[in-house]
């Protein structure tokens, strides 16, 4: 068995056409997430807490770019029209 080094999967990788380096991203990331899901217990509580906080510092970020712009705007209620009308076309 012969070790290959990063150096020369990368070379090897950028003479793919760009569709399947897309490709052998996407193999390379599902990969990994099942590592991650076998050697790393989820904490279902946790990872909703840091999406929640995730999603808070976006619409705060929101809101201070609103500020900078004319006019009334309501991030939160914008984001939640556009899920509501995206849920009602499914």
């Amino acid at each position: 068995m012969t070790t290959v080094t990063i150096d020369q999967v990368e070379q090897l990788a950028t003479q793919l056409p760009v569709t399947e380096q897309l490709e052998l991203l996407a193999r390379i990331s599902t990969q990994l997430s099942n590592l991650r899901m076998a050697v790393q217990p989820v904490n279902e509580e946790e990872d909703r807490r840091q999406r929640e906080a995730r999603a808070d510092a976006l619409l705060r970020e929101f809101d201070a770019i609103a500020e900078s712009i004319d006019g009334e705007f309501d991030a939160a209620a914008d984001i939640r029209e556009c899920r509501e009308e995206r849920i009602d076309r499914l």
